[in-house]
């Protein structure tokens, strides 16, 4: 059910991606545009009917301070800046929390036909294809992904942590990418293409659902200083193997 939902929903995603967007801002480098809000509304509106108990916590609308009991966080669209300049790294991201705890997640990029999708206790898959995190036993022979916060434009703490880290960091990987989508890191670090990920300054919307999928991936999610990851730290997932090398090599915050 909850798959078919969606998926009718990343039909809203593709439309607009392949015609013109209005595109307003947030702030100024954080756009916002009215796919983003339609979908947002879809996706409301449809959960709202099959989780009456759960609390919805999504992006473009939610005004709370505090994390309900209950709750599915909604980013109705994961890289908004890629999905503005069609650049195909986008995804609906949708995860549901008991007790501040992940039970399901869902990331579907409708662009590249990638629907991935976890519960707890019962696997993450690709598709329909059960997935798992590499065995990069090293560093130098890993793949890692990272992102920019919109922070950035400030100079502040969290750029230059940002900066450091990726200059501690680099020399001892095989690269660093970016794609601009933090949700999709997470389900790339799931599926092995990845075998790690940090980021600092994500909203609990960015990250609820890959944190499950990199979890019953096989995958170990902590926060920068290798302990229990809660919404609002700094985030690091892996394949486990080289998790304790990842965060040696940070710069201190």
């Amino acid at each position: 059910m909850l798959k078919d939902i969606v998926k009718e929903a990343g039909e809203i995603l593709k439309y607009g991606y392949f015609h013109k967007k209005k595109v307003n801002f947030k702030s100024e480098i954080d756009l916002v545009t009215e796919y983003d809000v339609k979908i947002e509304k879809f996706l409301k509106d449809r959960l709202s009917k099959i989780y009456p108990d759960y609390e919805i916590v999504a992006e473009e609308s939610f005004k709370g301070s505090s994390i309900p009991k209950k709750a599915i966080f909604i980013d109705p669209i994961d890289g908004t800046t890629n999905f503005v300049h069609s650049i195909a790294y986008v995804c609906i991201s949708i995860g549901i929390y008991i007790d501040s705890k992940p039970v399901e997640g869902i990331v579907y990029n409708p662009i590249l036909n990638e629907l991935f999708w976890a519960k707890k206790d019962v696997g993450a898959f690709l598709n329909d294809e059960r997935i798992f995190v590499n065995n990069s036993k090293d560093l130098i022979s890993s793949l890692i992904a990272t992102g920019f916060p919109y922070t950035k434009i400030k100079r502040g703490k969290d750029y230059r942590w940002v900066i450091d880290t990726m200059a501690n960091l680099l020399p001892f990987t095989r690269d660093i990418r970016r794609l601009g989508s933090a949700a999709i890191d997470l389900s790339y670090v799931a599926c092995g293409r990845f075998a790690g990920f940090y980021e600092v300054n994500l909203k609990p919307w960015d990250v609820a659902a890959g944190i499950l999928l990199v979890e019953e991936a096989g995958g170990k999610v902590t926060n920068h200083l290798g302990n229990e990851y809660k919404f609002g730290d700094i985030i690091v997932a892996s394949n486990g193997i080289i998790h304790k090398e990842l965060i040696d090599k940070m710069a201190s915050y």
